[in-house]
């Protein structure tokens, strides 16, 4: 087992662990000490500490962290005002946009728990994550108002608050979007039962005063998102100390950062890296965070170079697609202090290639490849600044441990031998949302004391705690970045009256990746043609969220299966790499 240091008082390494990576390690301790308060708290801490700094950017617009802590506490009144108390859960389907931080905080702030989800799922993802949550308020985007209205009954939503882009634009930047891209929003019915952004954020100011909670590190604080092996969406519960720790982690594996430095927060807010890493610990430590609402290569790389950005981060896709823009060509990187990876296996190829880059623009340093899961918020795992193996992933961070184990047991393997990646810290999750059964097949504690996370991944350790991804033990396709869990779509296919069963794999792509192929066996009679195909894609567009979208489906009139009956997936996958 490879983790970062003695003992300490609550998060130790037990006696007798291995520790020989950190003779590279330079000033990175092993050990931290980690804030015994809230998001909010840790929060507002900073945002005193450096009132007049920006906190964030939001296209051309600049919010001081005084300013930020204002619209939070103002937020946060409101809140209790339209009833919302400690334990209750508040969704949030929004982008990276400011009227999110100011929610996030808010509802932490008040004691209860932000749900995360993302605004472009379909509607029945939606009502499966209200309902897995039990959420009561939603807060979205008025382009979104029609999906949450479609399945509000079928949920126990009473508070329905809409926000828009346009609220958040400088003067200059408004009138453009609204001749542009505010021109294509469908104007929300005068009657609609909702809460408009303005109104909310003035109920708290005339009616509700007394908005303290006595919450705790250890309470919950925010749920994200991962499918289950079997297609079943978890809601992964994480507490206030799981972010804070991370917070302080990510800050000790970077020395290098200084209050005042930009992220570029492309990353989404209902992800835990852009979540965990872009906002909160960037709202955290004094950083500023150059919020993304809407992701292309293009417009990250524009501002890359017009913020003068010192930390990005994004899945291998990102840096494939940066290689290839002509905006890049002349571009001046020497500002950036760390360009990091996660979300897939970045290549030896691409890491290459992306360093000969950085290099040749300016960049003193490498691309960063790191490792983790939503069950520990985001990476655990980062390869070091100054330190690089190829293939790997990095080192764990202080106070976080790893074993390579015999899949699904406590048996630990030895060096170099691949088994399953298991991992032990602060940022490890409090449970699954009502979910038992799962959570203890997942989280489960050892003869050493510790509770250790069951990843489901496949890895090896060498003999200087190097860490390296082999695979997945759970069946998901990664695409540009978003997991899709084949079980998740082949339960919908299944649904429609005109299939009798599914296999949904992912298929190598060098631009995303793995893009996601169905093959479906239909019912007897129903006609292998055109007209079929395309009302399946338009079901599945219906039901299923863009970025997991089949980019094909093929007939078949038998699928592969195993001894045991199961569909043989291996065997479609192998067919299509023989193609």
């Amino acid at each position: 087992m490879v983790s970062s240091g003695k003992k300490s008082r609550e998060f130790g390494i037990p006696e007798g662990v291995k520790t020989p990576w950190f003779e590279f390690m330079g000033d990175i301790p092993r050990t931290l000490t980690y804030s015994n308060g809230t998001m909010y708290e840790k929060m507002e801490e900073i945002a005193k500490r450096f009132p007049n700094n920006i906190a964030f950017d939001f296209m051309g617009k600049h919010t001081t962290y005084k300013q930020m802590l204002r619209k939070v506490e103002d937020c946060a009144r409101s809140l209790r005002t339209i009833g919302i108390r400690p334990g209750n859960k508040v969704t949030i389907a929004m982008p990276n946009c400011p009227q999110a931080i100011f929610m996030l905080y808010a509802v932490n702030r008040v004691g209860a728990v932000a749900n995360m989800i993302h605004p472009l799922s379909a509607e029945k993802e939606i009502e499966d994550y209200l309902n897995v949550s039990h959420s009561n308020t939603i807060v979205t985007l008025d382009q979104f108002y029609n999906k949450i209205e479609a399945i509000r009954e079928n949920t126990d939503i009473h508070n329905v608050i809409i926000a828009r882009i346009r609220d958040e634009l400088s003067r200059t930047i408004r009138t453009g979007y609204m001749l542009t891209e505010g021109r294509k929003i469908a104007l929300i019915p005068k009657d609609a039962p909702v809460i408009t952004w303005d109104k909310f954020m003035r109920l708290g100011r005339e009616s509700f005063k007394n908005y303290e909670v006595d919450r705790k590190a250890d309470d919950p604080a925010v749920i994200l998102y991962s499918g289950g092996t079997t297609g079943k969406t978890k809601g992964i519960v994480l507490t206030n100390m799981n972010f804070n720790a991370l917070s302080e982690q990510v800050i000790a594996a970077n020395p290098m950062f200084r209050p005042g430095d930009k992220m570029l927060a492309a990353m989404p807010l209902f992800h835990g890296f852009g979540l965990g890493v872009c906002i909160h610990t960037m709202l955290t430590q004094g950083g500023r965070c150059v919020l993304v609402p809407r992701f292309t290569a293009k417009s990250y790389a524009k501002l890359i170079t017009g913020y003068r950005c010192n930390f990005i981060a994004g899945v291998p896709t990102l840096y494939e697609a940066l290689l290839r823009l002509p905006s890049m060509e002349k571009a001046d990187l020497s500002c950036l202090k760390g360009v990091f990876s996660g979300g897939d296996s970045l290549s030896i190829e691409l890491k290459k290639k992306f360093d000969k880059f950085l290099y040749s623009h300016n960049a003193t340093i490498q691309i960063r490849e790191g490792y983790g899961t939503t069950e520990c918020v985001t990476a655990s795992c980062l390869t070091p600044p100054s330190i690089h193996k190829e293939g790997s992933i990095g080192v764990p961070f202080p106070d976080t441990y790893y074993k390579i184990v015999k899949p699904g047991t406590e048996e630990e393997l030895p060096y170099g031998e691949e088994g399953e990646i298991l991992i032990s810290g602060p940022s490890v999750m409090k449970e699954y949302m009502d979910m038992p059964e799962e959570t203890a097949e997942t989280l489960r504690v050892h003869d050493d004391g510790l509770k250790w996370v069951y990843t489901g991944d496949l890895g090896a350790m060498d003999d200087e705690g190097f860490l390296y991804f082999k695979g997945r033990i759970k069946r998901m396709i990664i695409t540009s970045g978003y997991n899709v869990y084949p079980a998740q779509l082949e339960n919908i296919f299944d649904a429609h009256d005109k299939v009798h069963m599914s296999c949904v794999i992912g298929v190598p792509d060098d631009y995303k990746m793995q893009k996601v192929k169905a093959f479906i066996m239909l019912k007897e009679g129903v006609p292998e043609n055109s007209k079929t195909r395309e009302e399946l894609m338009a079901y599945a567009r219906k039901n299923i969220a863009k970025y997991a979208m089949p980019y094909d489906i093929e007939f078949r009139k038998e699928l592969p299966t195993t001894l045991v009956g199961k569909v043989a997936y291996r065997q479609l996958e192998e067919e299509e790499l023989s193609r």
